[in-house]
């Protein structure tokens, strides 16, 4: 694909989300950490300085993705609470399904967690304050709106909503990397199975994670209020 030099402000639209649908599909055939700058360019067919018009990195380029995949997540995830959650249940198996719902849903979009893994460490270096300003703004108003979720399944978690959210999604960073161990760890699972408890499938691992952090902010309510 080449490109003639964008002209008008809907050209220059056009050709940004062209660069984030091809960094998109790169993504679904490599991790985050193959994604390179030089092999986007050539995909998109533009030179590189041309692409850095658009985005200035390519960190910048997977943060959009990242707050786009963030977006579309909590919009489908919304329907998957309100149909897994019983609001007749009592607090804590409540707890429990909404812990489930939104841990396997976020097993599944394995794009999104890869993104969200590589936030902190990667996606918000090499970027500009004005980028990373833009991101967490958005960010902010995403933490509310799955809080806002947890307060509809789960209103025992009172002010603590916000808290548990934001270290559900930290919890989703930190436990993709460690559910996706290197050869050298997969082969000392194999030659020690007493090494077994360490070697963690992330859905059930994120399940248990946000269950408990669900329940700790409960009990934390309730002793607040009593």
């Amino acid at each position: 694909m080449t490109f003639q030099r964008a002209r008008s402000a809907e050209q220059r639209e056009e050709r940004r989300r062209t660069i984030l649908d091809t960094a998109l599909k790169m993504l679904d055939e490599m991790p985050v950490a193959e994604v390179s700058l030089n092999e986007l360019s050539r995909r998109v067919g533009l030179a590189k300085s041309n692409v850095l018009r658009y985005f200035e990195s390519r960190e910048a380029v997977l943060l959009e993705l990242l707050d786009r995949a963030l977006r579309d997540w909590l919009a489908e995830v919304a329907g998957e609470v309100a149909e897994g959650v019983d609001p007749d249940r009592p607090a804590p198996e409540r707890a429990e399904a909404f812990a489930a719902v939104v841990a396997h849903s976020l097993a599944r979009r394995t794009v999104l967690c890869d993104l969200i893994g590589a936030q902190a460490g990667v996606l918000e270096h090499n970027v500009s304050t004005d980028v990373v300003v833009r991101f967490k703004r958005s960010a902010l108003g995403g933490l509310d709106t799955m809080a806002d979720l947890l307060r509809r399944s789960v209103p025992e978690v009172g002010g603590e909503a916000v808290s548990v959210c934001l270290l559900a999604m930290i919890l989703t960073g930190g436990l993709w990397t460690h559910c996706r161990p290197a050869p050298s760890a997969l082969a000392a699972y194999e030659a020690d199975p007493a090494l077994a408890a360490l070697h963690l499938d992330l859905a059930p691992a994120l399940q248990q994670g946000l269950t408990l952090l669900i329940t700790g902010a409960m009990a934390r309510t309730g002793r607040s209020s009593g």
